[in-house]
Order: structure tokens, then C-alpha cells, then sequence
């Protein structure tokens, strides 16, 4: 039809970088009309490569991000990370600590961090790269059972 435009749309997570908020083929549905993102936001995204992730947003345009001893800091604060599971390591890659993320692009890091590729990689992220934030959790394999989970970034 004619002016109308699709809001959301959905995604299969693929593999562990996620764990333990997200498991590997959870359904995940996503807003495609924000173009704003905030730190603890989930994206789903487009990666230089042609793969789509889905990784945590941890810093902003203007944001400074370093790693020490394992953990985040953003602008010279450690951040409250109740999501990360794993140590935070530097990772060989494009990106050198303390890095300073340019407007327009975003940080973003997996939940598991010994397993995920991630900025730490693969470097910021342009906005335009970003397909959606994720707002629903649909999980067939959770101890659960069913689940069905909307998502904030709190």
C-alpha cells in the first residue's frame, strides 16, 4: 500500500556473543524507526562484512571508551555492566585504548565478551549501520520454557 512503511522487523540470533540475556535461535524483534541510541540499547546491525549481529550499545558519539584490567570505562568511569558476562579484554583489532567514538557511530560490545565479535574487532559502528533497536525477546530454549521478554535497556 501505498505510504505505508514497515516499523519493526525480525531477526534470528545467531550463536553465544549474547549469552545469557540472549540464546542461540531466540526471536528477537526490532524498531526500525529510531535513529537515536543510548548506552545498554540492543541492536540489531549490519557489520562491514555483510553479517547482521546483534550486540549492546556502550557508548555513544563523544564518548571515550577504555578497557582496564577487564572492565569498561566510558569517559574515565567505570560503567555499571550488570549485562557483560566474561572479562573485557582488548582484542587484536582496529580500535587502540583509549578510544574516543566519533558522532554519528556507536560502541558496541556482545553480553559474552570472551566469545563476541564486536567493536572491539570489527571497530564503531555508523548509525546507518544499525537495522533497529531490539524491543522483544521470544526464546524457545529457555529453562522457562516459552518466553516471551519486551526489552528495555535497564
Amino acid at each position: 500500500t501505498t505510504g505505508c512503511r514497515r516499523t519493526s522487523s525480525r531477526a534470528i540470533v545467531g550463536g553465544d556473543s549474547m549469552l545469557p540475556n540472549f540464546l542461540d535461535g531466540d526471536l528477537v524483534l526490532y524498531n526500525r524507526m529510531v535513529s537515536e541510541y543510548a548506552r545498554g540499547d540492543i541492536v540489531s546491525m549490519r557489520v562491514p562484512s555483510g553479517d547482521y549481529y546483534i550486540k549492546r550499545v556502550i557508548a555513544t558519539g563523544g564518548d571515550t571508551v577504555d578497557l582496564i584490567d577487564g572492565k569498561v570505562y566510558v569517559n574515565g568511569e567505570m560503567i555499571d555492566d550488570p549485562w557483560g558476562f566474561g572479562q573485557t579484554l582488548e582484542e587484536t583489532g582496529v580500535i587502540i585504548y583509549p578510544y574516543t567514538v566519533r558522532d554519528g557511530n556507536v560502541f558496541v560490545l556482545g553480553d559474552n565478551r570472551t566469545v563476541s565479535m564486536d567493536s572491539r574487532m570489527f571497530g564503531e559502528v555508523n548509525k546507518r549501520q544499525i537495522k533497529g533497536r531490539i524491543i522483544l525477546r521470544v526464546s524457545f530454549k529457555s529453562p522457562e520454557g516459552l518466553l516471551i521478554k519486551g526489552i528495555t535497556n535497564e
